[in-house]
């Protein structure tokens, strides 16, 4: 067990930002999986703005790597012009 305050307080931070993180790559998760599974090119070209958007969140807080999502829109770009 840490012995200092800052320590302490680091570890009640890190397990807030844990969460919070988990939470929002979990929603965004969802949302590509939802993206992905629809049937018509009108819905997804609705969707994609948002998921990119989320997913940009995310690389840019380091809860994903850039380039993971780079690849993740760009497969989500692919399967949207497939449609």
């Amino acid at each position: 067990m840490a012995n200092h305050k800052s320590a302490l307080k680091r570890i009640r931070n890190s397990e807030v930002k844990r969460l919070r993180n988990r939470y929002q790559h979990k929603t965004t998760r969802n949302a590509i999986k939802k993206l992905l599974e629809t049937s018509t090119k009108k819905d997804a070209e609705k969707l994609f703005p948002g998921v990119v958007s989320m997913i940009d969140k995310l690389a840019k807080k380091n809860v994903i790597h850039d380039n993971k999502a780079a690849n993740l829109k760009s497969n989500m770009a692919k399967h949207v012009a497939a449609l």
